[in-house]
């Protein structure tokens, strides 16, 4: 860690311009516009419809800083082995823009005032999911899970699926079946989206000493339970159909995507281990899997508005 935490003095005379990238990139906003999807979709399904404009930029501004703030954490800890692999070498911190303690307390500050935000305008339960996605993803999978066991992704899986539960949590003040199916649809899709990209990037945890399935176990066993997870997902994805709050107009394009994404692990799994056409394809897939599951949602709460 000393190397990034000195490197960083070099970079002084950054501009305001990189500055400001920097710390964006730091709330890793590719992943956080992904959960505000699942959580605004989830809303979306837990109102029947849009929820006011006051309720959903506080869900959005309120969960996108504490999943930023975690993202700050993530990548305060893990400076070491991001200088180390080759796709994250040059993040803010192993690239010297920004000092390391500097990333520590502007993690605690988004959460902080991501309190303040769901606190304020929306209930004392969503804003204790959100934080408890926060210390899920920050401490329980940054600090405990990752670098000890191949079953980081699988447990601290659990992390990335919070968002439909804080979403719905905004709308109702509680929880209910299917906000807890859509919990479990994005944990049971984290396996294949990530050891399908630990797969083709096998080298980089290697050389960080990070014990991904594909490192530990290797190529074969990894899809394997690829395959395993996406038809348990499969199960997860339809049963969100049979619930009273989604009905037919889910049902039939998750059946469809359910069965196109076990397709896809299947060919993973078919393909020789030393390839890795199919593991690029497969991570490809999850990306387009996921927004479409949530989107089928949302567009079923629409039709039977409209019908």
């Amino acid at each position: 860690m000393a190397y990034s935490d000195t490197k960083a003095e070099s970079y002084s005379g950054a501009s305001i311009w990189e500055l400001f990238r920097g710390y964006v990139v730091l709330m890793k906003p590719r992943i956080s516009a992904l959960l505000l999807f699942t959580a605004y979709c989830a809303a979306i399904v837990a109102k029947g419809g849009f929820p006011d404009p006051v309720t959903s930029l506080a869900l959005l501004l309120g969960l996108g800083l504490s999943s930023g703030g975690a993202a700050a954490i993530n990548m305060w800890y893990d400076r070491d082995i991001d200088a180390i692999m080759e796709r994250t070498q040059h993040r803010p911190l192993p690239d010297g823009l920004i000092p390391a303690k500097n990333a520590l307390i502007y993690g605690i500050v988004l959460q902080v005032l991501s309190l303040f935000v769901f606190l304020t305008f929306l209930n004392p339960l969503s804003a204790l999911l959100s934080f408890t996605g926060y210390i899920y993803y920050a401490v329980i999978y940054t600090m405990l899970l990752k670098r000890r066991t191949p079953q980081n992704i699988v447990i601290g899986g659990g992390a990335g699926a919070f968002p439909p539960l804080v979403g719905w949590a905004a709308i109702t003040g509680q929880i209910s079946l299917t906000s807890v199916l859509m919990f479990f649809v994005i944990f049971f899709w984290t396996p294949s989206h990530f050891w399908s990209l630990a797969l083709y990037k096998n080298n980089d945890y290697k050389r960080a000493g990070v014990p991904m399935m594909p490192v530990v176990r290797g190529a074969r066993t990894t899809k394997i339970q690829c395959v395993i997870y996406a038809v348990i997902l499969g199960i997860v994805t339809i049963g969100c159909g049979l619930t009273n709050d989604l009905g037919i107009y889910y049902l039939i394009p998750s059946i469809i995507v359910s069965l196109w994404f076990l397709g896809v692990n299947i060919k993973l799994l078919n393909e020789p281990d030393h390839e890795l056409k199919w593991a690029k394809k497969t991570f490809h897939a999850s990306l387009v899997h996921l927004p479409i599951i949530f989107l089928a949602m949302v567009m079923n709460v629409l039709l039977e508005n409209l019908l």
